[in-house]
């Protein structure tokens, strides 16, 4: 039976064994972790955007129908990510993932978080928030620029540019489904963080985790799919938790 422990449940032997011998460490994280530096849920939209579920701007026919719609949004949203900043979570990732000889950093966020906090081996599953990708050469970038009177940004080959983020109805990349499963599988420990576990494909990476042998460690300030098979499941904000762990690691 998995553990359902709080915070103050982290001396438990076996947990705190496992933190410290492992040496192949997997992570997936979810919005969970990026809600602790103010960044809004996908659908905590405020004002403006209110009257639209992210459905119907996230997806290919709705950019070719309005890009200019489309793209004031993704500029919105970039704009509340520019102003936050990576938190404690993020940051005793990046440092975790430096005590250890392999450690894969496997994110369904867009937000750029945990790169800015330092994390090097990093598979964004979802994309990139501040990259731009071309419809036509496929080539990505950030920064691209809007010419003057249109507000689409253009490729170098004259192509327009759209986030280069998975929408709705699109396929995640296949190099990075291939690197988060590789990570999961040749694991010994696999840690799941602030994600609801409810988005496939990546909801299938922590039992997969668990099926190859890997320890499975939950950080959720509430229960999801994966407690119920989670062998520790520890309830709390990540931004508080990761840091504790962190330090067992170094203890």
């Amino acid at each position: 039976m998995p553990d359902s422990v709080s915070r103050q449940g982290l001396e438990d032997s076996r947990l705190v064994r496992a933190i410290r011998e492992s040496g192949r460490v997997g992570v997936l994280t979810g919005a969970g972790i990026s809600a602790e530096s103010g960044i809004p849920t996908f659908r905590g939209a405020e004002g403006l955007w209110k009257k639209f579920r992210p459905e119907e701007l996230a997806n290919f026919d709705a950019f070719m129908a309005n890009p200019e719609l489309v793209w004031a949004w993704y500029r919105f949203r970039r704009d509340i990510v520019r102003k936050a900043e990576p938190n404690p979570g993020h940051r005793a990732l990046a440092a975790w993932e430096t005590r250890v000889g392999e450690f894969t950093l496997i994110t369904q966020n867009v937000d750029g978080l945990h790169a800015r906090a330092g994390s090097k081996h990093l598979v964004e599953l979802h994309g990139n928030l501040e990259r731009d990708r071309c419809l036509d050469c496929g080539r990505t970038c950030t920064g691209a620029r809007a010419e003057e009177g249109d507000p689409i940004p253009v490729c170098s080959c004259g192509g327009r540019m759209r986030p280069d983020v998975v929408w709705f109805g699109e396929y995640l990349p296949e190099d990075a489904l291939i690197q988060a499963d590789r990570a999961a599988a040749g694991c010994d420990l696999f840690l799941a963080v602030g994600t609801s576990a409810v988005v496939h494909p990546a909801a299938s990476l922590p039992r997969l985790a668990k099926r190859r042998g890997a320890m499975l460690i939950e950080i959720n300030p509430e229960p999801t799919p994966v407690s119920a098979y989670a062998d520790f499941t520890l309830y709390g904000p990540a931004g508080q938790l990761l840091p504790e762990l962190l330090r067992i690691l170094d203890a």
